[in-house]
């Protein structure tokens, strides 16, 4: 088969042991991103099946009416939205999905909230020019970080990722609240966290507030501008889920009047996210390029799934197959 592997930014997929099961296979690699459709759809053209790496290229059914060869589109992980389902079936186009793992996200969700409560990213920078001790030039910037001990951990989601973070959080003292469906809430009752009475005082209560959820119809835009508002002035809200899970530009306007105080972020709707984004620009940001999953044991357990999808469809035994109507 003639198979392409979109968007391998850092050029790393080639060098994973799981690349060997495509041995036999012609794999064409991309590290960059084709911009527009029309392009995409150049570029594509000549290929069977495609390995996406997550949800970085979006496939609406114009871009599958025009990829007449395409046959599967091996997905790493589980489809998002990303993929119009329903045209690839029209298509003949077989959708494979993966696994994950909870434990890179969750990892990176932590790691971002040590660093941005303890301010070390700008401490770390501000050393390599001579400051010593210096969080900010800007007076108003340079108070200091603070300990987690004894604060409350709000966590909206209560799933393999939100219940990771929150062991962390009970493993570093904190006072753990969590909101979601009924059903998040009550296990989380069952594993001995609490449960916030309300939405309202899910946010009042957060001093850090990570957003562990799904991005689907019912949780696009799921917080709002005055869901931010009630948040203490000096706050964390984190991001490692989906950036389209808060309003529109809820949160760049909500960091600017000061509630919350500060925003530590992995996701952003536009991605690769340009340099001179508005949200790299607000100085109480700490801010990542989606590395959430990007790491080498869970790129071994990605993509050695989504390539052995790959070589059972190629076999004429397809698995894992998502739209099985396509292949009939």
């Amino acid at each position: 088969m003639k198979i392409a592997i979109l968007d391998d930014f850092q050029d790393a997929v080639r060098h994973l042991e799981s690349f060997k099961l495509l041995d036999g296979h012609e794999v064409k690699v991309f590290n960059n991103s084709a911009r527009g459709l029309g392009q995409l759809a150049i570029r594509l053209e000549p290929f069977d099946a495609l390995v996406l790496i997550r949800e970085r290229t979006a496939f609406p059914r114009a871009l599958l009416a025009k990829l007449p060869n395409l046959k599967l589109i091996s997905q790493t992980g589980k489809v998002s939205g990303h993929v119009d389902v329903a045209a690839a079936t029209e298509h003949r186009i077989a959708i494979a999905e993966g696994v994950g793992s909870p434990v890179a996200p969750s990892e990176l969700t932590w790691a971002l909230i040590m660093a941005a409560s303890r301010k070390i990213v700008p401490y770390a920078t501000n050393l390599k020019d001579g400051l010593w001790q210096t969080a900010s030039i800007n007076p108003a910037l340079n108070g200091l970080g603070r300990v987690l001990n004894g604060r409350t951990l709000a966590i909206w989601g209560y799933g393999k990722i939100g219940r990771t973070v929150a062991g962390y959080g009970k493993a570093f003292g904190m006072q753990v609240l969590v909101w979601g469906s009924e059903a998040s809430r009550q296990a989380a009752q069952a594993d001995g966290y609490r449960a916030a009475a309300t939405r309202e005082e899910f946010f009042e209560q957060a001093d850090v507030l990570s957003l562990h959820l799904r991005l689907n119809d019912a949780t696009r835009g799921i917080v709002k501008a005055g869901d931010l508002a009630r948040m203490k002035p000096d706050a964390l809200f984190v991001n490692t889920s989906r950036a389209e899970l808060v309003d529109d530009g809820a949160l760049e306007q909500a960091l600017k009047k000061g509630r919350p105080g500060y925003a530590a972020l992995d996701v952003f709707t536009d991605e690769p996210l340009a340099a001179d984004s508005e949200i790299l620009r607000i100085p109480t940001v700490l801010a990542t390029p989606h590395l959430g999953y990007v790491e080498q044991d869970s790129y071994e357990i990605y993509f050695r799934a989504a390539f052995e999808n790959v070589v059972s469809f190629a076999a004429g035994k397809p698995t894992n197959i998502l739209n099985p109507q396509a292949l009939t």
